[in-house]
């Protein structure tokens, strides 16, 4: 089974077309899938998600890039959907200087809040990070709790660092990409126990559909390249994914809290 640990698909551009998109996911034989929000209303939408459909699992959490719109700086909301049954982690949070470098302190201020409410409730995060990996990395170092690099993008020093914490680091279709020799390099020396596969859906399609629209059942290209660049058998490969996933989100675990 492949699992696609972050995706968007409650996302407008799939009105019309979820179900086929559902099922083209089960076709390519990813049986897992959890739908990240970024903010009050998508994270409702991903629960709403994960109650329709068996195979998706949600996260809730402030995106860094929505942080000065938030008018609710103590998130009250997002304590009030972590009960919902199928929320297994606190994400999409972080820090993302690249859109945003006038409200660092706020972001920060946020992110740590969140991975302390994450740490109090027993829920794993998942990490965007943007142009401030020393700054991400300094609050989680101070603030363990388990969790994911989404979309890793950072060097391979680094990503031994963060694996060091013991985060995982999340691949996406950027590692199939032929001029990403970075990503590429750490998914080669990084130990295959702190890797997990995720999309990114609608963002970021791998090859061969670079440039369009992503969705989950086109997890199984970033697998066939891990497994390529890690010279060992998909299956295999897809298989290690798959318990690095389940060890951390326990998607089928009673929650103990």
């Amino acid at each position: 089974m492949i699992v696609d640990t972050h995706m968007h698909i409650f996302d407008d551009r799939y009105q019309g077309i979820l179900d086929e998109v559902i099922a083209a996911a089960k076709a390519n034989n990813v049986g897992m899938m959890i739908a990240v929000g970024y903010d009050y209303k998508s994270s409702l939408k991903a629960i709403e998600l994960a109650e329709k459909y068996d195979s998706i699992y949600a996260s809730v959490g402030l995106h860094p890039s929505e942080v000065a719109k938030e008018t609710d700086k103590n998130l009250t909301w997002l304590l009030s959907l972590i009960p919902k049954k199928k929320v297994i982690a606190i994400g999409e949070i972080g820090l993302d200087y690249y859109w945003d470098k006038s409200h660092k302190e706020l972001q920060k201020e946020l992110f740590i809040k969140q991975v302390l409410i994450a740490k109090a409730n027993n829920l794993p995060i998942i990490v965007h990070n943007r142009d401030a990996t020393q700054d991400c990395f300094t609050i989680l170092k101070q603030n363990l709790v388990p969790g994911v690099m989404h979309c890793y993008s950072s060097s391979v020093e680094m990503a031994r660092e963060f694996t060091k914490l013991g985060y995982y680091l999340g691949i996406g279709g950027v590692v199939t990409f032929k001029n990403s020799k970075e990503i590429k390099r750490v998914v080669k020396e990084i130990d295959i126990k702190y890797l997990l596969s995720e999309t990114d859906s609608p963002y970021l399609a791998p090859e061969p559909y670079r440039g369009k629209m992503n969705q989950p059942a086109y997890t199984k290209y970033i697998v066939e390249e891990i497994a390529k660049i890690k010279e060992e058998d998909s299956v295999i490969i897809e298989k290690a994914l798959a318990d690095n996933a389940q060890r951390l989100f326990k998607f089928q675990e009673e929650r103990k809290r």
